[in-house]
């Protein structure tokens, strides 16, 4: 393979799959070159892409990007512009957003099935694999959803995540890590569900210009850690249940009606799951799921949320597992442990289901 030192910044628009399983085809296509040196562009090249069923463009891909079938009708096929899209890739290194998962395999797909070879990286830098929370405080504005544009917008948010690491490095005090809301602080107008640019077609939860993130101490656990559902390697989703008080449902509850909103406006069909559960004719006894989400790195999984146990005299240590052993938090998420909870609120619609799952970024639990 020829080796090309500069840099190929890209990224496509598609059609967003309505119903969820559908295929995915190709919009537009963006690049730019960059020196590998300087980021400076060289050269950029971008086009709008017809699809071969046009059909496959809906109300809901039209509201994320803009692109309407009239807009691609007189533009060029995948086909045609194969060369270009090949010459601009091979033997680069291919960078985006996201890329590994989502860029990389249109790509492929798109050039088995017009039966060409399609282009191979020289090596790949996918910016989801930087710290989320360091890519969003780069971010510069809202992004446009058209792939030169986003390209760009992504270029520059790179050279923005290096100043972000010194400030927060040198000046912890004044640049903390994250900004975390108490339920009761939370003004519920001031809540809003956008789509969030770094995540195609997700949704996020804002509050006054940051991602609302709760800090909810002293939960009480009610059910302890649920292994009944695995993920595609054979490992337990892991989720325990506590109390809800009520300044934590309202603000739930709020957020449930903004994204369900938000979600039958785009269209979505799936059964919506309320946040909190109540059970009939027990109003006054609402409880909450919380998530314990897990990360592998090559064979070895490990948990992402971070835990500490906190002893009567106040003193916090960390909790370090040797391996990952769902059976091992049974003994720390007892019933009746309370537990200073820091919580991600995430939107899904996946398999004809959606809802809000919170998500245990940090747990303190209190050994009492």
């Amino acid at each position: 393979m020829e080796n090309k030192t500069q840099i190929a910044f890209f990224d496509l628009e598609t059609t967003l799959p309505t119903p969820p399983g559908q295929g995915r085809a190709i919009l537009e296509f963006g690049a730019i070159l960059v020196c590998h040196q300087k980021l400076e562009e060289l050269m950029s090249y971008s086009t709008l892409v017809r699809p071969s069923n046009p059909k496959l463009i809906s109300s809901l891909s039209e509201r994320s990007n803009g692109i309407t079938p009239e807009a691609v009708a007189s533009a060029p096929s995948f086909a045609d512009i194969a060369d270009t899209v090949y010459d601009i890739l091979h033997g680069r290194i291919w960078a985006g957003h996201n890329i590994d998962r989502f860029d990389c395999v249109l790509i492929r797909e798109a050039f088995a099935e017009i039966g060409r070879t399609a282009p191979e990286p020289q090596g790949t830098i996918d910016f989801r694999t930087i710290d989320s929370k360091i890519w969003k405080k780069s971010w510069l504005g809202n992004q446009t959803h058209r792939s030169l544009d986003d390209v760009r917008m992504n270029i520059e948010v790179l050279k923005h995540c290096a100043t972000v690491l010194f400030l927060e490095s040198s000046l912890p005090d004044t640049f903390p890590e994250n900004h975390w809301v108490h339920p009761d602080e939370v003004s519920l107008p001031s809540i809003r569900a956008l789509h969030d640019p770094f995540f195609r077609g997700s949704l996020k939860l804002f509050y006054e210009g940051a991602i609302l993130q709760l800090c909810c101490p002293r939960l009480r656990v009610r059910l302890g850690p649920r292994k009944k559902f695995f993920d595609h390697a054979g490992r337990p989703k892991l989720s325990f249940v506590v109390d809800a008080s009520p300044n934590l449902c309202g603000v739930l509850d709020t957020c449930d009606r903004i994204v369900q909103k938000v979600y039958a406006d785009s269209g979505c069909s799936s059964d919506w799951r309320c946040v909190v559960f109540r059970r009939q004719g027990s109003a006054n006894d609402p409880t909450v799921r919380l998530h314990i989400p897990t990360a592998v790195n090559g064979d070895v999984a490990q948990y992402e949320t971070d835990m500490y146990l906190k002893e009567p005299s106040g003193t916090t240590q960390k909790l370090i597992f040797s391996k990952f052993d769902a059976t091992e938090l049974d003994t720390v998420f007892k019933p009746g442990t309370f537990v200073d909870s820091y919580l991600s609120l995430n939107p899904y619609d996946y398999q004809q289901r959606s809802g809000i799952q919170l998500v245990a970024t940090k747990l303190v639990i209190h050994n009492e």
